[in-house]
């Protein structure tokens, strides 16, 4: 290890990624300092506790957390067994937190609203790389300072949900029916369940969570028949919401594509494609969601509407400082290339550090899910070596920060744009041939090609 550059590391928000941003800093021999909004650790995680991850316990833990927690006396869970939300904040994210030396860095209940340099503004430029940074947080019902040599965001998304408009802003009535609406990913089955059940619920989006909402609706209704589920997507390609099936590397992500392909096959959601929300109101008792202007155009009429359209960076505390961010994603430009989701559709993200989330203001990055902006793609294994590299890079170690130590899993379909073929991305869904990931690779192995038949190059291995 080089020498140190820095002493004192704030980091904000105690996530996943950001403990593990603090267990990297004691590892050498930086003090982190760690701001948590909530009233515990992983409190935005407490909020999708019903949620199973895709990837199994090995992706889960962070290799510095863990030799943290080994230290402890720790006993680490099956590696091959898929978490919940909930089993991932008290099985790792507590422990990590009471038993590790991260608890004497650790403050909870600490809003951070805004961050500058000390006696800076962000005009000013002389001297301004010398000056520690000045975290202004709320705790305690009070106001309160702190200063430190870098600081490193990874706060998350989780409380800027994305609005059901379709042009991104929030519908016309949308503050209206707010009683009528959730965002993310509601416990249908669980704690949520009287205010679904035997209900009509529309699903906006068609990503995982989007899809992992509609599957547990589907087991609400087999449950609780009246039950209805209406599916609303913006796209014309439902399809693509299927996923790697078979060929994803994320074994439990390609099921749940491939479940969802066959209710909707077996018609067990009612699929509105291409439909773009502008108005939310009520009329007779219903929650009316129109696509369109006027009062007779497209819509649906509802009891709840569940919105899981993605998330997106709350950037007012770091607006005194210097950033530079994708205008269209508000991630860090050199990572946008590699998350644009107009270019890659369900594929993977090469793992990178310091060097692409380095910002104009010297010691400050944004890492976690909220280094990845309105991209949908993050894995926590990735910001695990984000954080890796960062720290790295903080403490002069700059070969470590740029040495690549993570191989991330694949899709193995559509991981970027291709031209049309027919039904949208690879032919379109393989729905009736579930142990195909897409209607080409259908193709392929019924001719006893191996591989994905996602391409003729791919169907020829």
């Amino acid at each position: 290890m080089m020498e140190n550059k820095v002493n004192s590391v704030a980091i904000i928000g105690a996530g996943p990624v950001g403990l593990a941003a603090a267990a990297h800093a004691l590892e050498r021999g930086l003090r982190p300092i760690i701001l948590e909004a909530g009233p515990e650790v992983g409190h935005a995680v407490a909020q999708w506790s019903h949620v199973q991850l895709f990837s199994p316990w090995s992706f889960n833990v962070d290799k510095a957390a863990g030799r943290l927690l080994a230290a402890a006396g720790w006993k680490a869970p099956e590696p091959g067994a898929y978490p919940t939300g909930g089993e991932l904040r008290d099985l790792y994210l507590k422990p990590l937190a009471a038993l590790t030396p991260l608890r004497d860095h650790l403050r909870t209940g600490a809003k951070v609203i805004g961050i500058s340099r000390l006696g800076f503004d962000k005009v000013k430029t002389k001297g301004r790389d010398g000056a520690p940074f000045e975290v202004r947080y709320q705790a305690d019902g009070g106001t309160m300072t702190l200063t430190a040599d870098a600081v490193i965001d990874t706060s998350g998304t989780w409380s800027s949900p994305n609005p059901a408009g379709g042009n991104g802003l929030r519908a016309i009535g949308e503050d209206a029916v707010a009683h009528r609406v959730q965002y993310g990913m509601p416990d249908v089955i669980g704690r949520d369940r009287a205010r679904y059940e035997q209900r009509t619920v529309a699903v906006l989006g068609a990503g995982h969570s989007a899809i992992g909402t509609l599957l547990s609706l589907s087991q609400l209704a087999q449950q609780a028949p009246g039950t209805r589920l209406v599916w609303l997507v913006r796209g014309t390609d439902p399809s693509k919401s299927f996923g790697g099936g078979a060929n994803d590397a994320l074994s439990s992500r390609g099921e749940l594509g491939q479940a969802f392909a066959r209710i909707v096959s077996d018609g067990g959601v009612q699929v509105e494609t291409g439909f773009s929300v502008t108005h939310l109101g009520e009329t007779g008792g219903k929650l009316r969601i129109g696509a369109g202007s006027g009062c007779c155009g497209r819509h649906v009429l509802v009891d709840e509407l569940v919105v899981s359209t993605g998330f997106r960076p709350d950037l007012g505390l770091l607006s005194e400082l210097r950033t530079s961010l994708d205008p269209a994603l508000e991630c860090p430009p050199a990572l946008a290339p590699l998350i644009d989701p107009n270019e890659h559709s369900c594929g993977t993200v090469r793992p990178h550090g310091a060097a692409e989330l380095s910002q104009p203001e010297q010691g400050l990055y944004i890492a976690g899910m909220k280094s990845y902006g309105r991209a949908p793609t993050f894995l926590m294994m990735t910001g695990y070596e984000q954080v890796r590299s960062i720290i790295a890079e903080l403490a002069g170690d700059h070969e470590a920060a740029r040495r690549v130590e993570l191989v991330l899993p694949e899709t193995g379909v559509c991981n970027v744009s291709r031209p049309s073929q027919g039904a949208g991305c690879c032919g379109g869904p393989a729905a009736a041939t579930p142990e195909a990931c897409c209607a080409d690779d259908a193709k392929a192995k019924a001719a006893g090609a191996t591989g994905c038949g996602c391409s003729a190059e791919a169907a020829q291995r």
